[in-house]
This record gives C-alpha cells, sequence and structure tokens, in this order.
C-alpha cells in the first residue's frame, strides 16, 4: 500500500524493520495505530479577499491560553490552505452529533453563493475576522494567524482567538471522527 504523495511505505522504521513487506506491514501498524487517537470533526472557515471555503477537518487543538491560540493543520494541496495562507483568518466550527453529514459536505472546494449567503446550500454568515460561519454550527472560534510551521505535507497555522461563540445550546454534543466511518491521518 502506497503513501499518500508517494511510492510506498513512509520511514523512519524501527530496528529490524528492512525488508520492502517488513516495512508495508510497519507502515499499515503505524496508520493503524495513529487513527485511533481519539479527535474531533470540524469545518475549518477561510477567506481571502471575496475567495471562501469551507473544509472538514480534524487536526485542531488549543495551543495556549495566554493569548488564546488554536493550530490547525492544513494539507498543502488543499484550497483551504491557499486561503488562510494568503488570507490569514480561520474559523474552527463544531457540528451537532447528530450531523453527520454535514462535514461530508465540506470535503471538496465549496459553491458560494454571496446572494443567499449560503456555501454548499448552509447558511453561513461573516466572522468578526471574515472567515465564514456556519449558521448551523454549534459554536465557533474565529482566528487571525499568528504563525505558520511547516510540518511536512501540511502547515500548523497558529491563530489568535479573536471572537468565539456557542450558536446552540452549550450542552449540545459534537460530532467527533470516531462517529462517522471517515478516517484522516497516519
Amino acid at each position: 500500500m502506497a503513501a499518500p504523495g508517494g511510492s510506498g511505505p513512509i520511514g523512519p522504521y524501527p530496528d529490524g524493520v528492512h525488508r520492502d513487506e517488513e516495512k508495508e506491514e510497519y507502515d499499515r501498524l503505524r496508520r493503524r495505530v495513529l487513527w485511533s487517537f481519539p479527535s474531533g470533526l470540524y469545518v475549518i472557515g477561510s477567506r481571502d479577499g471575496d475567495r471562501r471555503n469551507a473544509m472538514t477537518a480534524n487536526w485542531v487543538t488549543q495551543v495556549s491560553f495566554d493569548p488564546k491560540l488554536v493550530g490547525v493543520g492544513i494539507e498543502k494541496s488543499a484550497h483551504t490552505h491557499d486561503l488562510v495562507a494568503a488570507g490569514g483568518v480561520f474559523a474552527v466550527l463544531t457540528i451537532d452529533r447528530e450531523d453527520r453529514s454535514v462535514v461530508r459536505k465540506f470535503t471538496k472546494p465549496v459553491e458560494v453563493d454571496l446572494d443567499t449567503m449560503t456555501m454548499n446550500g448552509f447558511g453561513f454568515r461573516e466572522g468578526t475576522s471574515g472567515a465564514p460561519i456556519l449558521t448551523d454550527a454549534v459554536a465557533y472560534v474565529d482566528c487571525a494567524v499568528r504563525q505558520s510551521v511547516d510540518a511536512g505535507d501540511h502547515t500548523f497555522f497558529i491563530g489568535e482567538v479573536v471572537d468565539c461563540g456557542f450558536q446552540q445550546p452549550e450542552d449540545t454534543s459534537v460530532l467527533r471522527m470516531e462517529d462517522t466511518r471517515m478516517n484522516y491521518g497516519g
């Protein structure tokens, strides 16, 4: 099984793993272990000027208390990567656990209709930063990029929280990767 974007398994390998078959077996094991990490499932809103997008993501974490910083890992080939890099803003949106189908609508670049303020048919509004925020999201964290870290085939964008809030009751259960049949990473 080839690694994403590559022609074979990706090292490094532990001592004793030398043959191609051993490398492939170890690569499969490593992916399964990494897939077992519990992780949320989010929609990331992005904007650069008149261009907007929303994308499903799971590599999101708070990285600092003071100031409040949130990090998102975004694949360099993604449309959202271009928008966050150029526009310097992103919004992290949590989705109701019962709305599993929402995240599937944001796995490819979206159709934006500014007349109806919809993205793939879902209503949105402009956040404080200008990043789009889905009106059906449970909660949002609106961020201005403060740092970008090269992370292999991804960039880890670190944003300072400029606004946040709940749009549904605070005790609404939010979607997690394990609630779906999706997996990403490894």
